[in-house]
């Protein structure tokens, strides 16, 4: 199994792009995949410095429907036309941050190999994509200012459109998010609930940034919170993006080397 990072807001390796988004590149036994695609064609260019040939990609998974885990599909699909492209129905609609349109370009939707799914599904033995996490405990308080198209209506999001990625190899289960806007540990209750138990290895952003402001005393509990709970797991975490460094350096204190940061064109595997 190998697992690289194409795209994070950090590089890690000479020459990567860095940019607000996500893009990670797996290969197993049977697969070479994407989970989600980063927000411009940085993932494409990062591949190429890499040595990693995205038209031998059978599968992208999108996490869920925002601009920087999707933007990099159409420059993906411009090399590859054949991998199939699985995201949630609820992700091709409409989402925003305030007033600004944050969701999926349309254009994807016209791309004759999107498979729109509803709910969970079990792509095979490797692979399993779960959604219906219903939890709301140590909810990221980010989420306040997202929204989504309900009958017309501006709604508050309530990320039905999120999916997980479980892989199992090697007698290990991998459990891999976008940004957990559901929430990290309701995003693991709902794990636990499919397969028993804790995966091995959690490849996740938190979602805890906060753009140009410190966070406030009830957002800090909340990422103290999550930390201590994930710290009592015999899980390792690999985080980025969307956690931002002030959350991540205060998880880090917490979570010592059971979290791991990280950075465009880094190997985790």
């Amino acid at each position: 199994m190998k697992i690289v990072t194409l795209v994070e807001n950090s590089s890690g390796a000479e020459n990567c792009i860095a940019e607000h988004g996500l893009s990670i590149y797996i290969e197993t036994e049977k697969h070479k995949l994407l989970l989600d695609t980063g927000q411009t064609d940085a993932a494409v260019r990062n591949a190429e410095v890499l040595g990693i040939d995205l038209t031998a990609v059978d599968t992208v998974i999108l996490s869920h429907g925002h601009y920087d885990h999707s933007g990099g599909i159409l420059p993906f699909s411009k090399l590859n036309h054949t991998a199939q492209i699985v995201m949630q129905r609820t992700a091709a609609e409409p989402h925003f941050n305030g007033e600004r349109y944050i969701g999926i370009d349309r254009d994807i939707l016209g791309l004759p190999n999107v498979r729109l799914i509803d709910g969970d599904l079990r792509l095979n033995d490797e692979l399993f994509l779960f959604s219906g996490i219903t939890g709301r405990r140590c909810y990221p308080q980010g989420n306040r200012k997202l929204s989504c198209m309900k009958n017309g209506k501006k709604s508050e999001d309530d990320f039905v459109h999120e999916q997980c990625l479980v892989i199992t190899q090697d007698g290990k289960r991998w459990l891999l998010s976008g940004c957990a806007h559901n929430g990290i540990l309701n995003i693991l209750d709902r794990y636990r609930e499919l397969f028993g138990s804790a995966p091995d290895v959690v490849i996740s952003g938190f979602h805890m940034m906060k753009r140009n402001a410190e966070h406030t005393g009830e957002e800090k509990a909340v990422i103290i919170q999550t930390a201590r709970e994930l710290s009592k797991m015999n899980t390792v975490f690999y985080s980025g993006h969307c956690t931002g460094i002030p959350a991540f350096e205060l998880m880090k204190e917490i979570m010592g080397d059971k979290l791991i940061a990280l950075h465009s064109g880094g190997q985790i595997l």
